[in-house]
């Protein structure tokens, strides 16, 4: 066979991550307060965008002029204002980068600007002002100081696995002060999240045993009273000191020793010990930058009994694109050089207005999704968390799993019981062996608990009894998962619990 050069044409497509691309990624995981400052960024450094401060039917005001602009000064722009909530969108439009080709053969010199098809996605260069050649992730060069909620939530999640407690526990994290002090009452937060009382008390004590020694206590005294059995100096004596310690602020130094029997030596041994004490022990992780959650969507109760999403306008940055500007600079006389700053400049003004209308879209889809599939938590409570994962949602949106990933991704969702994270919707299911609908772990994880609890010292169940008993309810689940789940609610083995059991009957 003879080897000869020749031509051959093939014709592809791929995809390519162009600047733009890479940043429409970022841009959709990004929380509300990242996307402000990022968009502001973008401001500075575009001349083409300008910020609307004012309501949809208001005037608008060009950055940097005091009087009001217009539209024989502006000229046409093109507009992103987000504060319809109700819109909706094509799944084609939305941001799911997985399934879009890009053809590497289109790019163009000339951007047109009144189009968003014309636009020249692969024209802008790494050189441009507004996307950045370099590696640096949005925020790489920010540091901050660890703050009291994400200490307790590391230590929440190495305490427990059980996901009631874990969303009752991030409830109660966000409920907890700045001097580490819980100022809601149990009984108010079990009735907003729908949950049992006892779940609410039992969660609310693991919390109390975090560091630091006293965070959650509902008042000084049980804040001092959580330090004082921490350090074995919790006696009667010191009881009853605590209970009346209101008279140390008075300086009633007989009437703490008649309420504690103690001499008045003890008494002021025991005031130095309490001065010793933290009275506000969130303040240690006070200095960091604290931040309010403000939420991406509200869910509401509509007239027809069903649920109202909604997008929150207040955190949608809305930004004008000034083609007359564009117009009479690209028309002016400039070098090639000038000529491609100009292009990329408009081109990337143009995507910022498309990606931002793109991302609260997507959003307001995924939101939509997870308040159908989870309709029965809104109305019944946290028990009711129905088995979901991020393909159910992908499927019913027409999205890729990855893009559903990043929406739920620092996202809040405001709720009649309360401010969730998006991701805190997504439940693991186990199969049933009817080959019916499956159930949540977290409903599988509580039938174990009830079936231990109802155990006597004659019918303790090993974990290959727990199976066979879910199986006959309809539960496919394997032993080894039984053991997993016994362990993460802190149960014992059957050989420990039937000897605790003995033990107690001797």
């Amino acid at each position: 066979m003879a080897l000869a050069p020749k031509l051959e044409f093939r014709q592809s497509q791929q995809l390519v991550m162009t600047p733009q691309l890479q940043q429409a990624i970022k841009l959709l995981q990004l929380s509300n307060l990242e996307l402000a400052e990022f968009v502001e960024q973008q401001l500075e450094e575009n001349p083409f965008l300008e910020r609307n401060e004012t309501s949809p039917d208001g005037p608008s005001e060009r950055r940097g002029e005091k009087e009001e602009a217009t539209p024989e000064e502006t000229g046409p722009r093109k507009e992103v204002d987000l504060t319809d909530a109700n819109s909706t969108t094509d799944a084609r439009d939305s941001l799911d980068v997985e399934y879009e080709d890009v053809n590497p053969g289109d790019s163009g010199s000339d951007a047109a600007p009144s189009d968003y098809s014309t636009n020249d996605w692969a024209s802008a260069s790494s050189s441009g002002g507004s996307f950045d050649g370099g590696d640096r992730e949005f925020g790489a060069t920010l540091s901050k100081q660890i703050s009291l909620a994400e200490h307790l939530t590391e230590q929440l999640q190495v305490a427990t696995r059980d996901p009631i407690q874990l969303l009752i526990g991030a409830y109660l994290v966000d409920l907890i002060d700045e001097a580490g002090y819980l100022r809601d009452t149990l009984e108010d937060v079990a009735e907003r999240l729908g949950a049992d009382l006892p779940d609410v008390e039992k969660t609310h004590a693991l919390i109390t045993s975090f560091e630091p020694i006293g965070v959650g206590a509902r008042d000084l005294k049980e804040c001092l009273t959580l330090q004082l059995i921490e350090a074995d100096r919790f006696d009667p004596t010191m009881q009853a000191f605590i209970e009346n310690i209101e008279l140390l602020a008075q300086g009633d130094l007989k009437g703490l020793v008649k309420f504690t029997e103690a001499s008045e030596e003890d008494v002021r041994d025991m005031i130095a010990e309490v001065r010793a004490l933290t009275p506000k022990p969130g303040y240690a992780y006070g200095g960091g930058t604290v931040q309010a959650v403000a939420p991406d969507v509200f869910i509401r109760k509509s007239q027809d009994g069903g649920w109202k999403v909604e997008l929150n306008s207040e955190t949608l940055p809305r930004v004008l694109v000034n083609q007359t500007y564009y117009a009479e600079i690209s028309t002016a006389k400039s070098d090639e050089k000038d000529k491609t700053y100009v292009t990329e400049q408009f081109t990337s003004a143009n995507w910022l207005v498309k990606s931002l209308d793109q991302r609260a879209r997507t959003i307001l889809k995924v939101a939509s999704e997870i308040v159908r599939q989870q309709d029965a938590f809104f109305v019944h409570g946290v028990k009711h968390l129905r088995p979901l994962n991020l393909k159910v949602v992908a499927d019913a949106i027409e999205m890729h799993e990855s893009t559903v990933s990043r929406v739920t991704s620092n996202k809040y969702m405001a709720t009649p019981r309360g401010l969730f994270e998006l991701k805190y919707f997504f439940t693991a299911s186990i199969a049933s062996t009817t080959g019916g609908e499956a159930h949540s772990a977290e409903a599988v994880r509580q039938h174990i608990r009830d079936l231990i609890e109802a155990e006597t010292k004659d019918s303790v169940l090993s974990d290959d009894k727990i199976v066979e008993t879910l199986q006959k309810e309809g539960i496919e689940i394997a032993r080894r998962t039984v053991a997993k789940y016994r362990e993460t609610l802190n149960i014992p083995s059957s050989v420990q619990r039937r000897r605790a059991m003995l033990q107690s009957a001797i």
